[in-house]
């Protein structure tokens, strides 16, 4: 059976027929947050329970331990200057890897108040880093700490890394999760996976319109999970929203339309797009990681390209 499976004509355009699914490396226990290097061609994710960070070089395929312990670390990004954004669980804060190897804390309470375990984060055209915070980090101890919410609250933050200020801008999710912003930034999407504490509460990516730095209009309903959940995802650079669903990678159209499917076979967490010309995607699911070729470009920051 075919890994890529055509909803939509539409999607026709953005696979390679005899392209190939390939597992690149297996050994973990639930893997997320990838982020690509493209000055060093190499990739790195987390290994949440295993409290590590990995890294694949895409020039010799190897896999090695990044970063070990990790603050069972989460979701990851690059900045505008090509520095790793970590979101750490059992720390409960959002840092930077600066080009020294040194780990700096850009943020880890709100209002005076620990976060309650930083999940998903992306980083917008003028430098404000924005990240998700459920709980998932402090419901028991297999992915940090066990402990009750300080904030009361999950909620999704906009972070100033310079002036260090930090407000909340999405408050009307149950679980937010992962986030994405669309390439002119004119959308950032939201999954919601509230429905792990809440059950038969639909699983969803909410759109919200950027009306101004940190203003965020109204939302609307942009998918539904057929299977699972949908966790983490990114955009493509004509706007396609590629995502974790269940136990494959979904591709959305703009327009909210379904329109392809790649079937992994274990539960997907959490992609990116790399390799030189930001063709490959990227796929962390629950032990192992993998990647497929395609015709579409994923959605690059300038320091990436």
């Amino acid at each position: 059976m075919s890994e890529v499976i055509i909803h939509d004509e539409r999607f026709r355009a953005l696979v390679i027929g005899h392209a190939r699914l390939e597992r690149l490396w297996t050994g973990g226990r639930w893997m997320e947050g990838p982020a690509y290097f493209p000055a060093g061609r190499y990739l790195v994710w987390s290994d949440i329970p295993n409290n590590r960070m990995m890294r694949f070089d895409e020039t010799d395929g190897s896999v090695s331990v990044f970063r070990e312990p990790s603050g069972n670390s989460n979701g990851n990004t690059t900045d505008r200057q090509g520095r790793l954004v970590t979101c750490e669980h059992l720390t409960r804060r959002v840092t930077r890897t600066e080009f020294d190897g040194s780990v700096r804390v850009l943020a880890d309470r709100f209002e005076g108040k620990r976060f309650n375990s930083p999940n998903d984060v992306v980083v917008a055209a003028d430098g404000t880093i924005w990240f998700s915070d459920p709980t998932y980090g402090i419901d028991s101890d297999y992915e940090g700490i066990a402990a009750e919410s300080e904030i009361g609250a999950s909620q999704v933050y906009r972070l100033d890394p310079v002036s260090g200020h930090i407000e909340a801008v999405v408050r009307d999710r149950i679980k937010p999760n992962g986030l994405a912003f669309s390439p002119d930034e004119r959308l950032l999407y939201v999954a919601d996976t509230g429905a792990s504490h809440e059950p038969g509460l639909p699983a969803t990516i909410h759109a919200y319109p950027v009306l101004a730095p940190g203003q965020l209009g109204a939302p609307r309903h942009f998918a539904t999970c057929p299977e699972g959940f949908f966790d983490g995802f990114r955009c493509d650079a004509a706007g396609h929203v590629w995502t974790s669903a269940g136990t494959s990678v979904l591709c959305y159209h703009p327009d909210g339309t379904m329109i392809g499917e790649i079937r992994i076979g274990e539960i997907v967490a959490n992609l990116c797009f790399g390799g030189p010309r930001f063709n490959r995607l990227y796929i962390c699911a629950q032990t192992s990681l993998y990647s497929l070729f395609v015709k579409a470009r994923g959605a690059v920051t300038p320091a990436a390209g």
